[in-house]
């Protein structure tokens, strides 16, 4: 981001347009929504409420996904637009999408994270209290939904959070060591904050997810990593509470293991991290970027005598 033409207005002015373009963008797809399902048939008093935190209902899972993922195109735009760079610097270094590190952190997120999460849901039945109601109405479309879809919001989150607001932040900090820590703490806390009204562990787990995710970016040289990271996460979680029925916790932490909970997801996180830091060796990504080229030779800086 910190190209030969970069000011300290241009994150400013990006972070600004970003939220401009993606309100418009997420109205619009909420418009065409409710057109779409009226235009089908359907009476506009059925419709569901979208207040509500309904994500075993496909429909309402259907519309906050897509009017999350339109997000995509925005932070794209932004990059394009405000500094002037192709797209693609927001997913890598390479300004492209590894597709090749997709499948290995799958393995990868699947052995920790969601063997956590399992082991969390076995945890909620002991400590009493839930029982399994599933698998809810529409668990068919559910599927179809959180799999078409909710990994490319899980991606969708990561652009604007570690693909363009932890680069801005960084961005305004010459040391690239303190720039990177600075902006992990600070959109570790966004991102948590931004998942609505919480209690302190549930913000805390979403705090330690965040600063995983830009620990992982970090190690690779870009998103994919943190993408496979929240979508495995996400996925699981949406297939496990249609399944199971919502007398089972599965997006929050359950009542009663609450400490439990949160050392076994923060234990799951970890093990992420290492293991991805261990796979570098084996899978080689991308650490150097051209895009240092772009920077301000340090000729330039030398004052003409």
């Amino acid at each position: 981001m910190r190209s030969r033409d970069w000011a300290w207005w241009r994150p400013l002015l990006g972070l600004l347009l970003l939220v401009v373009v993606y309100a418009a963008l997420a109205v619009v797809t909420a418009v065409a929504g409710v057109l779409g399902l009226v235009a089908s048939g359907v009476d506009p008093g059925t419709l569901p409420d979208l207040a509500l935190d309904e994500f075993t209902d496909p429909w309402v899972l259907l519309f906050l996904n897509a009017s999350l993922i339109v997000a995509i195109p925005s932070v794209w735009m932004v990059w394009a637009v405000v500094h002037g760079m192709p797209r693609g610097w927001s997913s890598s270094v390479l300004a492209r999408l590894r597709l090749r590190l997709l499948l290995p952190y799958t393995l990868l997120a699947l052995v920790t994270l969601g063997v956590g999460i399992g082991v969390s849901v076995l945890l909620g039945f002991t400590a009493g209290g839930e029982e399994v109601t599933g698998p809810v109405p529409s668990f068919g479309w559910l599927l179809v939904v959180v799999l078409l879809t909710t990994p490319l919001q899980s991606a969708a989150e990561e652009y604007v959070f570690r693909g363009y607001l932890s680069q801005a932040v960084a961005g305004w900090i010459r040391a690239p060591q303190v720039g990177a820590v600075v902006a992990a703490l600070l959109t570790a806390a966004l991102f948590a904050a931004a998942h609505g009204p919480q209690d302190l562990l549930t913000f805390l787990d979403r705090f330690a997810f965040g600063l995983a995710a830009s620990a992982v970016v970090w190690l690779t040289g870009g998103l994919e990593a943190a993408i496979v990271l929240h979508a495995v996460n996400n996925v699981l979680v949406f297939v496990l509470a249609g399944a199971l029925g919502e007398g089972v916790a599965t997006t929050e932490v359950p009542a009663g293991i609450g400490l439990g909970f949160a050392v076994l997801s923060l234990a799951t996180m970890a093990a992420y991290v290492v293991l991805v830091a261990r796979s570098r060796r084996r899978l080689l990504p991308e650490i150097w970027t051209a895009a240092v080229d772009l920077r301000v030779p340090a000729a330039a800086l030398v004052p003409a005598r």
